[in-house]
């Protein structure tokens, strides 16, 4: 025992990184359903004290107690670790269907009872479930642990082929929930049984930029520096027409549509523009590179949008693809060409788009990205030098009221709104309820500004599927899909995505200032169906 596990020290001592952790793990001698008063305690209590002080002695960072079933043996194997003066994980192993063995009890109450032990440093979960069957244990743990949480799941459900048990879930699917563990409140994430280094890998990437992940770049606030608070942003009723309206509290509508992939593309985009703005609406909505794909700039897009129609852009812009002083280049060249109306979001992760080795920059989330704006607003940049005169930015921010973890996600809607946000867009949303409680939250916070609600008419079942399973931030709720997987052909689909948003629309309006519809696969016609009797 001790030779293995010096040895194991000293080889993931020479692999790891210089700011990397090497644990110890501590597995149970106790096999499932088996109890402390089966065995001999004592032998049991002398092997934990036997290869918990070789690892302390041998230099690890911290202990990691895990999958343990039985309370009473992991006493045990904590009481071994008192007086190594290292960092402690506790972590169990959750208990399909809740059917609780003897010496076993719901995670909570194990989580609970851990979360009360001086000894303890973290409290974790891990095997006995996939990805998704972690989901609702870690939230349970979540509700009454104050101390770092760490979920640790297999793979998925293993399969038995010529008798050996094989994982065949994806890195793409294990990796969708460890970025659902992390807004859940997860402060660490790994995986046990079927767990495989790709895996890690892509999670790895795709969480980097995350927010509570990625150590983001600080902005000094506008004004903080009173020998030079900057100069006074314009009026918003002042710096756009979208903005007059919103500053005069107007009902205003905007469509969602895709930038052109190439410049052959722009004057189809144009003429689908066109149409919008005789139908009445206010702006053209640009994604920043959806889903970490390819196309055309968003800023130049919108200054062709704007040179050559009658409409007003607002082009998104994510944080993903450019350092702090390209973003800060991007915001003020946008501004002199015209560019006033903004959309400033994180981004998604490159892994979830068509180039999975491009490397995502976040160097400030879309909380520091929005104070960033509001700084060129007040003339400074992003420590507070002077840099001219207002850039005049109407400042639009999102909002998730889906969101996993929605303590959170109003924390950041009300830090968005104080970092300077003059209006905000929401993510599609397919549950009225759902956005009426986000509004409830919110509005017992003394800051308001105005909302617009996502809406977008799915086409058909698939699509709708596609949505739930795999867009950042979407929930289609079980009785939309059922809708539309009685439909039996496309135009029936679309007819059936375009007649639910219209109910969606009218239950909405009364709370909401603004509407924005997104062009299903590039269908504006439908959005404009949507829309049809709203617009003024």
């Amino acid at each position: 025992a001790e030779a293995i596990n010096r040895a194991a020290v000293r080889l993931c001592r020479a692999a790891a990184l210089d700011d990397a952790y090497v644990a110890g793990s501590v597995g149970p001698c106790l096999i499932p359903g088996e109890c402390l008063a089966d065995v001999d305690a004592d032998a049991v209590a002398s092997a934990f004290s036997e290869q918990v002080q070789v690892l302390c002695d041998a230099g690890v960072d911290l202990l990691v107690f895990e999958t343990f079933h039985d309370t009473d043996e992991l006493a045990l194997a904590l009481d071994a670790a008192r007086g190594c003066h290292v960092p402690v994980l506790a972590s169990f192993t959750v208990t399909p269907d809740r059917d609780h063995t003897p010496g076993t009890f719901p995670e909570e109450k194990v989580a609970a009872w851990l979360n009360g032990r001086d000894d303890v440093d973290l409290v974790g979960l891990n095997c006995g479930a996939g990805p998704a069957g972690m989901f609702e244990p870690l939230r349970r743990v979540l509700a009454v642990v104050d101390k770092p949480v760490v979920v640790m799941p297999n793979a998925g459900g293993p399969s038995e082929v010529g008798g050996r048990m094989l994982y065949f879930n994806t890195p793409e699917y294990f990796t969708e929930y460890a970025k659902k563990f992390i807004e859940l409140g997860a402060r660490g994430v790994g995986g046990c049984c079927g767990t495989t280094p790709e895996m890690m890998r892509v999670a790895i990437r795709a969480v980097q930029g995350l927010s509570g992940v990625k150590r983001h770049v600080s902005i000094t606030v506008a004004g903080a520096d009173e020998s030079d608070p900057g100069v006074e942003p314009r009026p918003l009723a002042e710096r756009s027409a979208f903005a007059a309206r919103l500053a005069r509290g107007e009902r205003v509508t905007s469509v969602e549509m895709l930038p052109p992939r190439s410049g052959d593309g722009l004057p189809r985009f144009l003429e689908r523009a066109r149409a919008c703005e005789a139908a009445g609406v206010d702006v053209i909505n640009i994604p920043d590179g959806p889903r970490a794909s390819a196309r055309m700039s968003v800023l130049v897009t919108a200054m062709r949008l704007e040179a050559e129609t009658g409409i007003e852009a607002v082009p998104h812009y994510c944080c993903r693809d450019r350092n702090l002083i390209g973003m800060q280049a991007d915001l003020l060249g946008g501004a002199a060409a015209g560019i006033h109306n903004w959309l400033l979001i994180t981004g998604d992760p490159p892994k979830l788009g068509d180039y999975p080795d491009a490397s995502g920059v976040f160097d400030i989330d879309a909380v520091g990205l929005t104070r960033l704006a509001n700084n060129l607003n007040h003339g400074l940049d992003a420590v507070g030098k002077p840099v001219g005169s207002s850039a005049g930015m109407v400042l639009g921010v999102g909002a998730n009221p889906v969101a996993v973890e929605m303590n959170r996600e109003v924390e950041r809607y009300l830090a968005k709104i104080d970092a300077g946000a003059d209006y905000a867009i929401t993510q599609p949303i397919f549950e009225p309820d759902a956005l009426f409680r986000f509004l409830d939250r919110v509005a017992t916070s003394s800051r308001s500004i105005p909302l617009l609600v996502g809406i977008y008419p799915l086409v058909s079942f698939r699509n709708a599927d596609f949505m739930n399973k795999y867009v950042p931030g979407v929930v289609v709720p079980d009785a939309i899909l059922k809708r539309l997987s009685a439909c039996t052909s496309k135009e029936d689909g679309l007819k059936c995505g375009i007649e639910m948003s219209r109910e969606i629309l009218a239950a909405v309006v009364p709370r909401v200032q603004g509407i924005q519809v997104s062009a299903p696969l590039g269908k504006v016609q439908a959005a404009l169906d949507v829309l049809d009797g709203y617009v003024q």
